[in-house]
């Protein structure tokens, strides 16, 4: 038998979300891996570049940032570093250390705008954004520690990390 035709006010609804929207959205972990990274291509020389371009903020040394974080809590700066690991899903995350075990900084990416390549450890990376200060749930962090970050406690015992909310990253080979 022939279908019949859609009411007009039936065809006029909008489309359900696509599932991967869906999908993202019920993602209930603490990072969202997001579909698609975004961000120029690596040039011939090495050089990658995420977010906006690098405004020139006040440079702090990994080693600073990482004695006294409090007093930087909540300002702009920028930091270089060795990317000591990435994000292995989508690279929505990476952490600059100075060595292979001990503190770090975590760099997210503002409002999960752009990302790093997941082979981006062993790169050198220059870092602007916004230093925060975070205790972590037990859960975040063990979804850090399974993803390879190396989450530090307090004398508490509770995970607890410097972070940096990063508006652009250059990442050299």
């Amino acid at each position: 038998p022939p279908t019949a035709a859609k009411p007009a006010a039936e065809a006029a609804k909008p489309a359900a979300a696509a599932p991967a929207k869906e999908a993202h959205e019920a993602h209930d972990g603490p990072c969202h891996h997001p579909e698609t990274a975004q961000g120029a291509p690596e040039s011939t020389d090495g050089v990658l570049t995420r977010g906006e371009p690098l405004k020139g903020l006040p440079k702090v040394e990994l080693a600073t940032l990482l004695k006294s974080p409090e007093g930087m809590n909540g300002k702009s700066i920028a930091l270089e570093g060795k990317v000591r690991k990435a994000c292995e899903k989508k690279g929505c995350w990476m952490e600059l250390a100075s060595a292979d075990k001990g503190p770090g900084v975590r760099v997210t990416f503002k409002d999960y705008g752009f990302f790093v390549p997941l082979e981006s450890a062993g790169r050198t990376a220059t870092v602007e954004g916004v230093v925060k200060v975070a205790d972590l749930s037990e859960e975040t962090a063990k979804h850090y520690e399974g993803e390879g970050a190396i989450v530090p406690r307090g004398k508490d015992g509770k995970p607890r990390e410097v972070q940096l909310v990063a508006t652009a990253v250059v990442l050299k080979k």
